[in-house]
């Protein structure tokens, strides 16, 4: 047991993830083949709507916004997949509610990214028809981060705003809208980059759920297979992908932090 073990690691740190037994293709391929349609499904609403509510803190707008914050982040990702389903698909015929593309709609596969192999096609109705795709299951997945970042980033810019330097540069004249892209928002950063690196993992998982209920072919359709079919290679080689990618994550997340504040760089590398 200890030798295949220790095999087993050796052909792990060679990028060999084994092969499936249901596809017979190496995993670390099939992964990378619908690694793609997982991305595409991130989104990143927090930043406008946070900033927006700060400013307007104390409003009505600001109310509402904090209000619809707590009610969308405890909300199961699950039921919100199927909600909107059901209200902007079936009732509403507003929105497609599986797959990427309506039937009838090819696009030569280049990237793997419904939307930008449509742009690389130069094939406009196909881009649109994927983007229409792409609107339930990007909002579902994007709602809970967004959330998340959402408080965190209207807490910080709340207390940016209410410095010292900012009080003395309003009383100066300076504009407010030069304010707080210039000075607010980037020190209210640091807080929400640390965030966006841990979310990921939950972005992962939650596309788990979200891709089985849309009919996607993305990572977690392809680790949802591989339990069902217990396919025990993929389910490690996924897994395996997963959580390096949350690591490669966070290293960014920590290298961009020192990147953007001189503090970091001169506590941790000694200027």
């Amino acid at each position: 047991m200890h030798r295949q073990y220790f095999r087993y690691l050796g052909r792990l740190v060679n990028g060999d993830l084994g092969t499936s037994t249901a596809t017979r293709h190496p995993v670390l391929g099939d992964v990378l083949a619908v690694l793609p349609a997982t991305a595409e499904l991130v989104l990143l609403v927090a930043l406008p709507a946070a900033t927006f509510a700060a400013l307007r803190h104390g409003a009505a707008t600001d109310a509402v916004s904090r209000i619809l914050v707590v009610i969308t982040a405890g909300l199961p990702t699950f039921w919100l997949g199927l909600l909107l389903q059901w209200l902007l698909g079936t009732k509403l015929e507003m929105l497609p509610i599986s797959g990427r593309f309506s039937a009838g709609v090819e696009v030569p596969t280049r990237t793997g990214m419904a939307m930008l192999d449509a742009l690389l096609a130069g094939d406009l109705y196909a881009f649109y028809d994927a983007l229409q795709h792409f609107v339930l299951p990007a909002s579902v997945l994007a709602v809970p981060v967004a959330a998340q970042l959402f408080r965190l980033l209207r807490a910080e810019l709340l207390t940016v705003l209410a410095r010292e330097h900012i009080t003395v540069a309003r009383a100066k004249g300076v504009p407010m809208r030069r304010l707080v892209r210039g000075h607010a928002v980037p020190n209210a950063m640091g807080p929400v980059l640390t965030l966006t690196g841990i979310e990921v993992g939950i972005l992962v998982g939650s596309a788990v759920l979200v891709e089985s209920i849309f009919g996607l072919s993305g990572v977690g359709a392809y680790l949802q297979n591989a339990v069902e079919q217990r396919d025990i290679f993929a389910v490690l080689g996924t897994v395996t992908a997963i959580g390096v990618l949350v690591v490669l994550a966070n290293l960014v997340t920590d290298v961009v932090q020192l990147v953007r504040d001189p503090r970091l760089r001169s506590t941790r590398m000694g200027g």
